[in-house]
């Protein structure tokens, strides 16, 4: 079955070629999935992102939500992009994914990252009564900036699960599947 994909694709670039800014009503999760349905295609949030973010070669998207944790909002603009996610058990807006072309890590610790072709940095702001602080991934263009905002008796530990249902697809490879989606009329970065 082939899905709506070019249609919802023209559909979401259309508001930032026309406004430059968007606000996104609470859709779910599977606005800013990594891949959905059988094809494995990523959601047109995640290529919304892209076109905020026209640097960045690294878009972040979910694979997939924790048990208790939900997708609660999206905004994208010119020259950044972020999605959050609440926590029945440890708060509202308890992590927000942010896509900027540069970031700024004064304070923040470099440790080893959990991910290829990244480097990672975190700060801790506050341990108590909320675990408060940001996770840094820079790579060629961009930043992807994880806050938390953590509330609870453990508080690393849901931090952990989180961060592990946030992934990130490569800019070429959304680039060529708008062209491909499209029939070749349209194009991530015209």
């Amino acid at each position: 079955m082939r899905r709506r994909w070019p249609a919802l694709l023209g559909v979401a670039l259309a508001p930032v070629a026309l406004s430059g800014c968007i606000q996104v009503a609470s859709l779910g999760s599977d606005l800013v999935a990594c891949s959905e349905g059988d094809d494995g295609t990523p959601a047109n949030g995640v290529v919304l992102m892209a076109q905020s973010v026209p640097t960045a070669t690294w878009i972040p998207c979910l694979e997939g939500m924790p048990v208790g944790w939900h997708f609660a909002d999206m905004e994208a603009r010119s020259g950044s992009a972020s999605f959050w996610l609440d926590s029945d058990r440890h708060g509202i807006h308890a992590l927000e994914v942010r896509l900027t072309g540069s970031c700024d890590t004064a304070g923040a610790s470099k440790i080893p990252s959990d991910r290829p072709d990244m480097d990672r940095m975190e700060r801790v702001t506050q341990v108590t009564p909320l675990f408060v602080g940001s996770r840094y991934y820079l790579f060629e263009g961009g930043c992807v900036t994880v806050l938390f905002s953590i509330s609870g008796e453990d508080r690393s530990e849901p931090l952990a699960v989180a961060t592990q249902g946030i992934g990130a697809v490569p800019r070429d490879d959304l680039r060529e599947l708008v062209r491909e989606e499209s029939g070749g009329r349209l194009e991530l970065d015209p």
